[in-house]
């Protein structure tokens, strides 16, 4: 079978890319590892084929790399991501759109597409990623598939490329509860905050609200199952503002450097984002830097030692052509956990028209094992 270039950029037949150098709980997986990570051996490409081309051979693996083959599973090899993961469709504009298994026609989600794709086709059984505003989540939402954004910092980033280290967090996707809890018992440090196993959850009318019709049915539906009470908490667009002027400001920092004469390189849409990440003054950029730490405050003071269900994604995967319509919606949606440096689970549920969703469960920061356990047995 040819090998399709929007999901893998990497991928020997016959495999693994890189055998397990160990053994232990991850015997037997194999993972897609997002264009990011640094594999001994290989180039990272970060999405965009003149980076790769100007990018050295990596002679160590990134951390997370390290530390699942050292637990016996296998690199299957290394996925496509949307160019230097700054945006939330699954499009690259130079290596096409991953297909979305679970949903014909529909996108696949990013900027974790290729890993994401390789998984729920069954060309992986795990999907090494990162989210810094969804994009663990969405993709994982849209393709019917665990998901998990650690607590921010929770998980070592050695050799990964970054975006906007304020957010950026190494996350993973399974097909199953079971095998994303055992990445976490492989990833994840000993949890610093204890949930009971009759930690409160809870559920806000006003974030379910944000949803389509069929995706806050699906997520409100096992809210209820759980006996999630009733939380008071609203949509706050200024939050989102504040996180995207940061997240924008940082990524230029981090990539302004090697693109500012050569902004023609990328695709239309991450281009946009450039530029106007590149217009962000210091003012503004510590404007909203003061603005996430208020917020990241408030957020984690709602939360208290609670557990908080919504929406991963206002929508189904939409179509191509409505891939933009309900980013910013999500968007307010994914920034809750990514503002407040929290832990975030991705269920999925399914919509009553047979589409894929997911139900987000965000902890306190620290309590990311725990909150693997409940989410494992609300998705059961």
């Amino acid at each position: 079978m040819a090998l399709d270039l929007s999901v893998w950029r990497v991928r020997p037949e016959p495999g693994p890319l890189v055998a397990p150098s160990g053994s232990g709980v991850l015997d037997g997986e194999t993972v897609a590892v997002k264009d990011l990570f640094a594999v001994a051996g290989q180039r990272v490409g970060a999405g965009n084929p003149a980076w790769l081309a100007a990018a050295p051979t990596q002679q160590a693996h990134a951390d997370a790399v390290a530390r699942l083959l050292a637990a016996g599973a296998a690199v299957a090899g290394i996925a496509q991501t949307e160019e230097f993961a700054y945006s939330l469709t699954g499009a690259n504009a130079h290596y096409g759109t991953p297909p979305n298994p679970r949903a014909p026609g529909r996108i696949s989600g990013g900027s974790t597409s290729g890993p994401a794709t390789a998984v729920a086709a069954g060309e992986a059984s795990v999907a090494l990623g990162t989210d810094t505003g969804g994009s663990v989540r969405v993709p994982a939402a849209y393709q019917g598939l665990w998901g998990i954004r650690p607590t921010h910092g929770a998980v070592a980033d050695g050799g990964l490329l970054p975006l906007a280290p304020s957010f950026d967090t190494v996350g993973w996707l399974a097909r199953d509860a079971g095998a994303l809890a055992r990445v976490g018992e492989v990833l994840l440090p000993e949890d610093q905050a204890a949930l009971p196993d009759d930690v409160p959850l809870v559920v806000s009318d006003d974030l379910l609200g944000l949803a389509a019709p069929e995706v806050r049915d699906a997520v409100g539906r096992l809210a209820r199952d759980a006996g999630a009470g009733a939380a008071d908490w609203s949509p706050e667009p200024a939050w989102l503002a504040a996180f995207q002027t940061l997240q924008a400001a940082e990524a230029w920092a981090v990539h302004g450097p090697w693109l500012a004469d050569r902004m023609d390189t990328l695709g239309p849409a991450v281009r946009g984002r450039f530029e106007r990440a590149r217009l962000i003054g210091v003012v503004d950029a510590a404007t909203a830097r003061a603005a996430v730490a208020r917020a990241r405050a408030e957020i984690r003071d709602r939360l208290g030692e609670r557990v908080l269900v919504l929406p991963s994604t206002a929508t189904v995967a939409p179509r191509p052509e409505d891939a933009e319509a309900a980013r910013e919606a999500t968007m307010l949606l994914t920034c809750v956990a990514g503002i407040g440096g929290l832990p975030a689970v991705s269920v999925p549920v399914t919509t009553a028209s047979g589409l894929p969703a997911g139900a987000c469960l965000v902890g306190p920061a620290g309590s990311d094992r725990a909150l693997l356990t409940v989410a494992g047995r609300l998705g059961s």
